[in-house]
């Protein structure tokens, strides 16, 4: 009687577990079906069909008080992570030959960054006229412009990838001077420049 009952028992695993197999590979097109759904959530945030550097520039410089409070977008150096508060998520892939640093230069307040938050870093000096000045390590000048930081207070840059150089941001009389990565692991999110 146990040895039926055991045969029996291994027969319906058996079983069940090819009908699972079969299952699931019946299903491509409904997985297919519901990633291509996931990805149209982006439309409500007005970011369907924009590629990475589009949707970075676009909620960088978007004012503070238009930002959707439930999205989460992160710049890492090779991608963009989109994600919201209904468990939506997606990643879109960033220029392959640029890296995109952004920078919150500060007199007193600022706070640790180290993958740039599109829609809640905030810095100190939001819409303020700044100069920049970056030279790599040749002392070669790569950039020498004024530029006015976003409402967010931070100013961003697309820079040439695995580059080390000097940022040197001026307001007035106060300047600041950091050394600077765009290697794979660097961070995108600058937040140590205090002006002096």
């Amino acid at each position: 009687m146990y040895q039926r009952t055991t045969a029996r028992t291994a027969t319906a695993i058996i079983a069940a577990l090819l009908i699972a197999l079969f299952t699931a590979s019946c299903s491509t097109g409904e997985n297919t079906a519901t990633a291509d759904a996931s990805e149209n959530w982006l439309a409500d945030y007005d970011l369907d069909g924009l590629e990475g550097r589009e949707i970075t520039e676009y909620l960088d410089a978007m004012p503070v008080a238009e930002r959707p409070e439930d999205l989460i977008a992160s710049v890492e150096p090779e991608r963009l992570v989109l994600y919201d508060t209904s468990g939506n998520e997606t990643t879109v892939p960033l220029p392959e030959d640029e890296f995109y640093l952004s920078f919150a230069p500060f007199i007193e307040q600022t706070h640790d960054c180290h993958f740039h938050s599109l829609t809640t870093c905030l810095g100190e000096l939001g819409n303020e006229e700044i100069e920049i000045t970056i030279t790599d390590n040749t002392d070669e000048v790569l950039i020498d412009e004024t530029a006015r930081t976003y409402d967010n207070g931070f100013a961003g840059l697309w820079l040439p990838r695995d580059i080390e150089a000097t940022l040197t941001v001026t307001q007035g009389e106060r300047s600041a001077t950091v050394p600077i990565s765009t290697a794979e692991d660097a961070p995108t999110c600058l937040t140590t420049l205090q002006l002096t």
